[in-house]
């Protein structure tokens, strides 16, 4: 394998974190190009290192875990059919390109999910190991806040909760989601300012106006 040139004043620890980004780029490489042949091994490497992605992204969405899970394995079939379609469009981002790809095609198979729920919340919780992510760079502080918001966003009503999540989390626009849902621009941006306000009522801040912790 060819790794990137490194001039001689560089320290050999960061030497050695170039050589595992570039293992790490063609590790994914391998498993895409195994993917797009059918190759099962390679499609359970792909399976098992976004499953707990897939589900955290799904579990935003859809209040039965159980659901979430269905919802999550539909969206890898989509995305084994499709792989083929996935564009390399910037090698040095490949895994960040991927993850957002695999997040579109979860976020529509759990929509699809949303409407076969009952309105009723079921208080279920994820594993921890699920709340982890590839590349997860967030401090222990971040990802405790993270998932106390993940907590309070799915005591959201089903309608007001999926565009929270479309537009805050996921970053669509109010034209995008009334189409993705079928729902007027109007409709959209009243969910997401009364989902706002719900979450606000629950914010405790710093004098500085960071979030501490959620109530």
């Amino acid at each position: 394998m060819n790794f990137l040139p490194i001039s001689n004043h560089i320290e050999f620890k960061q030497v050695f974190l170039i050589k595992q980004e570039n293992k790490t780029l063609q590790d994914i490489l391998n498993i895409l190009q195994g993917c797009i042949n059918a190759d099962s091994r390679s499609q359970k490497q792909f399976y098992d290192r976004y499953l707990h992605f897939a589900l955290k992204t799904s579990f935003r969405y859809v209040h039965s875990f159980e659901n979430a899970a269905h919802a999550a394995n539909d969206a890898f079939v989509k995305i084994f059919r499709n792989i083929k379609n996935f564009e390399i469009r910037d090698p040095a981002n490949l895994e960040v390109m991927l993850m957002a790809w695999i997040k579109r095609i979860v976020i529509n198979a759990s929509i699809d999910y949303m409407s076969k729920e009952s309105l009723v919340p079921q208080n279920i919780e994820l594993s921890e190991a699920v709340w982890k992510k590839p590349a997860d760079e967030e401090n222990g502080e971040g990802k405790m806040l993270y998932k106390e918001l993940i907590i309070l966003i799915r005591k959201l009503s089903p309608a007001y909760r999926v565009v929270f999540n479309l537009y805050v989390i996921d970053g669509y626009s109010h034209p995008e989601i009334a189409k993705m849902l079928n729902i007027s621009i109007g409709t959209s941006k009243s969910n997401l300012a009364k989902a706002r306000a719900f979450l606000q009522r629950h914010f405790i801040k710093d004098n500085n106006g960071n979030a501490l912790c959620f109530t």
